[in-house]
Order: C-alpha cells, then structure tokens, then sequence
C-alpha cells in the first residue's frame, strides 16, 4: 500500500473548488444547474456540481502537474508500476497507445489471435503487422484458455524482428495463462509483454486472486478499473514499468487518442476507485468470495445448472462464474434471457455459457437473488434432460479442429478492413455459403467484442460452422447484423476473391 492511500486528491480538489465557486463562467454549458437537463434533473443533480473542466488547481490530464499527477502516483504505487495514467476513453484507448508506443509502420507485433478489437485497430493506426498466435482450447467447453508459452517461443523463433507480444490476461471468462514464463522468455530477447488485462484490475489484491500482469513481468498493462472494480464506465488505467517501452511515444499517443476535454467525473472516480481499494478492498474482497464460495455450494445442490472449472491447466477468476444449462433445454443466449426475465442480469452470453461477473461490490443477497431466479426458471421450464446438447456436442467438433489448425499465422497487413475503404468492394453472400470466401469486415460477436473475423481473413470451414451456430443461437453482431440478415460481407475484387492469410 503506498503512502497517502486514505488520500483522493482529485477528488478533494474538485470539493474544494466547488466550495469556493460563485460563478461558472467556463464549460461545461450546463453550469451545474440540474434543471438543464430536463427529467434526468434528479438523477444528476449533485453530479453536475463536480463535473469540470480544467481550472486552476484541477490540473490537466494532458500534462499533469498538481491533484492528476499525485493522484496518478498514488495509482502507481497501488498497483505496483512505475508510473500511471488515467484513461478516460476506457480500456480501448490503452490497448491502441501501448501498441502505437512500441510499434513503427512495418513492424512486426504477436497479437493473441482472440484480442479484443481495439487491439486490431491499434495494429491498423500504427500501421503495424500481426502475427497471430492461436490461443489454446478447452477441449470439453471449446472456450479458448490462453496462450500457450511454446506457441510464443516457436512465434519467436519463426519472426525474430518481432517487437513483442499482446497477451490477454484474463479473458472475458475468466481464464488466463502463465504470463511470468512468457514475460521471461521476451525479456530475454530484449522484447515487451504488452497485457490487455482489462478484466483483472482487482488481481493481485487478495491471496485468492491470481497475480496482476505487472506482477507477472508485464511492461505495460492496461486495466478497466470500472470493469472489476468501482470507477465509473470508460474509467480505466495503463501502469508501465521497466526499460522496454518508450515512455515520452506512449504519453504522445495518449496525447493524440484521448479526448482534450476529458471527465472530470470519470478521473475523480480512479482516484475514489484506487482510494475505497486500499482502505476497504481487503474485507469488501473477502465479503464477495465468501458470497461467491456460497453461492458455488448452493449451485452444487441444484444439478440442472453446471458452473466451468479450471482445469488445472489454466487459472480462472472466481470473479467470473460461467454458467450453463445441465439439461441442454436452454442455449446461453436463452438462459441470459430468462434470467433478466426475473431481473438479473447477466455480463453475456455465448451458444452454451452465460457469464455472471462478481466484484468486490457483490453480497450474498445478490447471490440469493440470482438463485431465486434460477429456481423460478426452473420451475417453469421443467428438468426434461437432452440426453446429449447439440451445441456442446458441436463445441467438442470446433475444440478438436481448432487443436488441428496452424498455431501461428503468417504476417498480416491490415491493408483491408481500414475507414477508407470503399463499400463497392463489398458483396454480400448468403451466411449458408460463405465458407472459403474472405471477409470484408470485423466480424464481431458482442460482447465480448473479440472478433471471429479480421478483414482478409478467409472463412473456415470452422469459422463459417461458428457463425452459423451463434446466428442460430441468437448472438447479437457488431456491424453487420448477421443473426438478422443471414448474410456475411467478403471481399470482390473483379469478380475474385482473395485473402491475406488463412489460405
């Protein structure tokens, strides 16, 4: 715990000038009177005395000084790195300024291939290649369980001028591989560990916990301090330490990537967010597993409803609980359904699973709440068993194919898929016949924004056998609307059809 910890500097400046204020004869247009906004008056009312701009004392984000830049350091000290920034763009602005800190046009990074997309669009803005490195499977959920550290060795030693690897750390389920071997095995060749570990801003801070990214030898790692813990939405922090990074072209892209008039609210909320951790987090963490250990017992007790372990060979947030239907009647999408039915809801749902994220927040009447709500489904949907779901019988077919396929892929340029691009050079293809074709855009499941498909990517067997079992299952698609539509947008060039990689 650093010094200073019950300190929220940001906070307590943004009190003290709203103490002494007369007059605002500055921006923001509302000028903390609550009626401007209408019916959400009531809602908003003392929110808007502290939402500020940059005024004497306050500081600005862009070149800290005064309350940020001490608020900032005392984040640092907390989470263990050398230095901190607040982001108020959220997790997505992290993720594309440590990409553009590292990487020049032309070079070469190792992406893990599930990467959410604002790690693909930090590749495009950069102007950097991918090498993607296939994360390993669970062969009896087919959810992917992470890097494998002889993947990234062999990555390596097939592309030598890579500059480093992107690693996501834990995934949206949870699960998360063995950063320290990889963190050793780059730094040995004088290469970042660059950690996406937007869901693991509380690792770390109880001995239940897996260790954080920086713990683990991470360079950079960039955390959604309002996903796991208590800052308010887009709220997030990139800790950094060690030689490898250039600090001066990570605060240059943050520079250029986050907006000039950044929340007030949303900084004061890291501050407050970091402060509650250190003063209280220990017994509020400890309150929360114990109603999650509970809440595993109770569940035990009701056979219809099965909960993903880990299996030893992978570690699994107990924040994370991924939950599904013991019986095959109700696909994930349809239990997420049911379950906000009587009022809970859940983080999301794929063809099987629904994810239900616990926080340090969480308390055993959530927990009886959600098993209210499971015990009313049941009892209305009845325990008729499938003898076998056809969908995990279909998880185990995409797990044993995904095993097969080639670990690393060949470089690939983003060339296509990029703002500029004009839509002509779309077609749309029947979802029932787009096997072989080559996608024209992000294909993304959301949540969790990881993209199935990349622009050039051609379309697998495997892959086009996913897309239909997510339409069919009722998945909701950034972009285009594949569920609704029934169609998915390739590439035409002339009249051919040709790919990047994945051939």
């Amino acid at each position: 715990m650093g010094s200073g910890s019950a300190q929220a500097p940001l906070f307590e400046a943004m009190l003290a000038y709203h103490s002494r204020t007369l007059g605002r004869f500055h921006v923001p247009g509302h000028k903390a009177r609550p009626e401007m906004l209408g019916q959400g008056a009531s809602f908003y009312e003392r929110l808007l005395a502290l939402d500020v701009t940059e005024l004497p004392g306050l500081d600005d984000l862009h070149h800290p000084e005064e309350a940020i830049e001490e608020a900032q350091r005392l984040a640092a000290a907390c989470f263990g790195a050398e230095e901190t920034y607040f982001l108020v763009n959220g997790s997505t602005v992290g993720n594309q300024a440590m990409i553009a800190a590292v990487c020049e046009p032309g070079d070469l990074l190792l992406v893990q291939r599930d990467a959410h997309k604002s790690v693909i669009h930090g590749l495009m803005l950069a102007g950097a290649k991918a090498v993607f490195v296939h994360p390993r499977v669970d062969e009896q959920t087919g959810l992917r369980t992470g890097l494998a550290v002889e993947d990234v060795e062999e990555a390596l030693r097939r592309y030598p001028s890579a500059k480093g690897l992107v690693a996501t750390c834990p995934s949206y389920y949870g699960m998360g591989p063995d950063l320290k071997s990889m963190a050793d095995l780059l730094h040995a060749q004088r290469k970042c560990l660059l950690v996406d570990e937007a869901h693991g801003a509380h690792y770390g801070f109880h001995p239940k916990l897996p260790g954080s990214a920086l713990s683990c030898g991470a360079d950079v790692s960039v955390q959604s301090t309002h996903k796991m813990l208590s800052a308010l939405t887009m709220g997030s922090m990139l800790h950094v330490q060690g030689p490898l990074v250039n600090r001066t072209a990570l605060r240059r892209a943050l520079g250029m990537l986050q907006s000039s008039s950044p929340s007030y609210l949303i900084m004061a909320s890291l501050d407050l967010s970091r402060c509650y951790l250190q003063e209280r987090g220990a017994n509020a963490l400890d309150e929360a597993l114990e109603a999650i250990s509970k809440w595993r017992e109770q569940l035990a007790l009701r056979p219809r409803w099965g909960l993903v372990c880990a299996t030893g060979e992978y570690e699994m947030d107990p924040f994370k609980q991924v939950l599904y239907d013991n019986t095959g009647q109700l696909n994930g999408y349809e239990l997420k359904a049911e379950l906000e039915r009587y009022g809970c809801y859940p983080e999301m749902a794929d063809a099987d699973h629904v994810v239900l994220a616990f926080s340090l927040a969480s308390r055993q009447q959530d927990v009886d709440r959600l098993l209210e709500a499971l015990d009313r489904i049941q009892g209305k949907i009845g325990d008729e068993c499938r003898l076998e779901s056809g969908s995990r019988q279909e998880n185990r077919r995409e797990a044993d194919l995904f095993q097969l396929q080639e670990r690393i892929s060949e470089p690939v340029s983003f060339t296509f898929g990029t703002i500029h691009d004009k839509v002509e050079a779309y077609s749309y293809i029947a979802l029932d016949a787009c096997e072989g074709h080559v996608a024209a855009e992000m294909i993304v499941p959301y949540p969790p924004g990881i993209p199935l498909l990349y622009p050039g990517e051609r379309i697998t067997p495997q892959t086009a056998a996913s897309l239909r079992r997510l339409a069919a299952s009722g998945a909701h698609f950034q972009g285009h609307n594949i569920t609704g539509l029934g169609t998915v947008p390739v590439q035409t060039f002339h009249g051919q059809n040709r790919g990047h990689y994945c051939e």
